[in-house]
């Protein structure tokens, strides 16, 4: 994400990326000149060894993501140090007209600089922060199982040194989420403009979606498979017309959750309509979906959604649970389709009732699809999301007296 919209802000303004040196060799394959355009800050000294200690904590690829993230904190700020060290002076002599963090997305992450870039008295720009998502009531056994024992004191971090200090020094703090606004305290919720941290690649989504107009109702999967993303959910939700040879499900994915769904689709007599497509290169996502008539994505605990505008993208409607990100990316009816989040028998039965609909009628899918399409376009490709961010630039300058809102 953070090279996604710093790229495309390379477009609006003359933005010059600080980054970490692990990411200096991709820049440099992007064309990007070293020193006039990027600087990488080495920190690895620190951030290193904790990384190795996360690994090492988390005990599984992909879980324990709440751990992995307070101890990245403490990497984080020592890399601002040497940020400071190397760009301080330039900032206390105004050469720079702002200063936009854009990662981490983490409202959990302090910024050792903002309290001395504010002191400049140059702007200070925060996020899109994003994260933290309470996890539903219901689900304690998904929250164990993706390891995430830190995720019941996380509310903590609000008492951290450094974390008012951080908010009170920015001129804007982007949200990614209603979520994460309602944890901004109250006295700075004026400085917060709502901008999802999602966007679209429109050179990697580029295909219209036809899928096959006769024969079974094609719902697609894409994401990890892990327990709360809810693949064997959309699985038992749609097995009655699975049997019925009246739906067939694509799922693009790998996890430690496989086994699990193999088992899974053998038990319910489903196999013959249930494609394990496994891991496939970014690139190739959209090869399936575009095939596809439903993106059905059970997830309950997602921060941003990014593969629902990947698949909106591609005029797929999505199939979601309204929590989170994906609920705030989707008008109910009017680009997507949303269900209530509840129970987990709850939430299986909703999603019955749906692809039962769908498989009687899709009329209504290529419509949705459409305005689905036309929604990401307008507002959600990275080029779209950077020139919302560059009216926010020339507001917090004084180039512009009217707020922007951006969505």
């Amino acid at each position: 994400m953070g090279w996604s919209i710093a790229a495309a802000l390379r477009k609006e303004a003359d933005v010059h990326i600080v980054t970490q040196i692990r990411n200096r060799d991709a820049l440099l394959r992007a064309g990007l000149i070293e020193g006039e355009d990027f600087t990488a800050i080495n920190s690895e000294a620190v951030a290193r060894p904790l990384w190795k200690l996360a690994g090492v904590l988390r005990m599984g690829e992909g879980k324990g993501w709440t751990m992995v993230q307070a101890i990245s904190n403490i990497s984080y700020r020592y890399f601002e140090t040497l940020v400071w060290r190397r760009f301080g002076p330039e900032i206390r002599e105004g050469k720079w007209d702002l200063v936009h963090r854009v990662t981490p997305l983490s409202p959990t992450a302090i910024s050792p600089i903002a309290r001395r870039v504010k002191a400049a008295g140059v702007p200070f720009l925060l996020g899109p922060l994003n994260g933290g998502v309470p996890w539903p009531k219901g689900f304690d056994s998904e929250r164990r199982r993706e390891r995430e024992w830190l995720s019941y004191v996380r509310g903590a971090y609000k008492m951290m040194p450094g974390r008012n200090t951080t908010l009170k020094s920015a001129s804007v703090i982007f949200v990614g989420s209603r979520h994460t606004e309602s944890e901004i305290p109250n006295s700075l919720r004026d400085r917060c403009i709502y901008l999802p941290e999602n966007g679209i690649d429109p050179s990697r989504f580029n295909r219209v979606a036809v899928p096959p107009p006769e024969g079974p109702l094609r719902v697609a999967f894409v994401g990890r498979l892990v327990p709360y993303k809810g693949a064997d959910m959309l699985l038992q939700a749609a097995a009655p017309l699975l049997r019925r040879s009246a739906l067939r499900v694509e799922i693009v994915g790998d996890g430690p959750m496989l086994p699990d769904l193999r088992n899974l689709v053998e038990a319910e007599d489903i196999a013959d309509h249930v494609h394990f497509h496994g891991w496939k290169e970014h690139r190739e996502v959209q090869d399936v979906l575009a095939g596809c008539h439903l993106l059905g994505f059970p997830s309950i605990r997602e921060f941003g959604g990014g593969v629902v505008l990947e698949a909106m993208a591609l005029g797929v409607p999505p199939l979601i649970v309204d929590y989170a990100g994906p609920g705030e990316l989707v008008i109910n009816g009017v680009n997507g389709f949303k269900v209530p989040l509840g129970t987990r028998e709850e939430i299986v039965t909703a999603f019955r009732e749906r692809l039962q609909i769908f498989a009687a009628d899709r009329g209504s899918l290529s419509s949705i699809g459409h305005a689905a399409s036309q929604y990401v376009d307008t507002k959600f490709t990275w080029a779209a999301k950077a020139k919302q961010v560059s009216r926010v630039y020339s507001w917090v300058l004084g180039q512009e007296t009217e707020r922007p809102e951006l969505l």
